[in-house]
């Protein structure tokens, strides 16, 4: 398993997005096991300034198509979390939390890849799992808990437009008291950030990819998982643009960056 350094931030310390990133991301940072140091570390040195499309595909993914040959090469801009190396705002992707997620904490999209015409929103683990609803692990899940209980307020997912579930995946009729474990919980994470991602972009007339990078070493443990997720993905189309790929090959392809330095 790559471990990210000790030193943590291993390339463009001074860059301007230090000054614009929350708190919360700072803080992972530090952490000795950082996710968000290894993103950055693998995936800043590749935007010089912006990264190949192309490059990235021609890496065989741990699962996924292999190969999308309607899709042709474009430079991509990074936005980490949200933030431009230059610490700008991806622009609407405000606009689309607060459609998405409402008033509560909004999804953090670890990275987005923006082209001309497409938007790769990338899901990035490390040594953590893909997150579930905290709601329902807390017993205050809206349909399943409080429904008991006399409230009348459903979760905004199986509710709203803009944040229907159901709009893009299969999660199968609408979870009812005494449910033990919904779909919506269970792959929570991976649902808000395909909300997120196929909100903007239709917003910005972008072809949406969503991408999951896992040590190659811990694909079984997230295998299950994802596959019942992919399964759910109604568009076939967007099936088909979606990609697992290992840290490793990230890895690899900032080598191969260095060698031709």
């Amino acid at each position: 398993m790559i471990r990210p350094s000790p030193r943590r931030i291993l390339f463009g310390s001074d860059e301007p997005i230090f000054n614009a990133l929350p708190e919360r991301v700072l803080g992972n940072l530090r952490s000795p096991t950082s996710e968000n140091a290894l993103l950055w570390n693998l995936i800043y040195p590749l935007a010089q300034p912006k990264i190949s499309l192309l490059n990235l595909l021609r890496k065989r993914p741990i699962w996924g198509t292999s190969s999308l040959p309607e899709t042709g090469d474009e430079e991509l801009i990074p936005y980490f979390w949200g933030y431009s190396i230059d610490g700008d705002r991806l622009r609407l992707l405000d606009v689309v939390l607060e459609d998405v997620d409402g008033p509560g904490l909004k999804t953090e999209v670890d990275l987005l890849l923006l082209g001309e015409q497409n938007l790769v929103v990338v899901e990035a683990k490390h040594v953590g799992g893909l997150g579930r609803c905290a709601r329902f692990m807390n017993r205050r899940c809206p349909e399943i808990h409080l429904q008991a209980d006399g409230h009348v307020d459903g979760c905004r997912y199986w509710e709203d437009d803009f944040a229907y579930f159901g709009s893009h995946l299969d999660f199968g009729p609408r979870p009812e008291p005494g449910e033990q474990s919904p779909p919506c919980h269970h792959h929570y994470q991976l649902a808000r950030t395909l909300l997120v991602g196929y909100s903007l972009s239709m917003r910005l007339e972008l072809q949406l990819h969503l991408w999951l990078i896992v040590p190659r070493n811990r694909w079984r443990s997230f295998e299950r998982s994802w596959q019942d997720f992919t399964e759910r993905v109604r568009d076939d189309d967007l099936w088909r643009r979606l990609r697992v790929i290992a840290w490793e090959d990230v890895r690899e392809l900032r080598s191969d960056l260095f060698k031709r330095v």
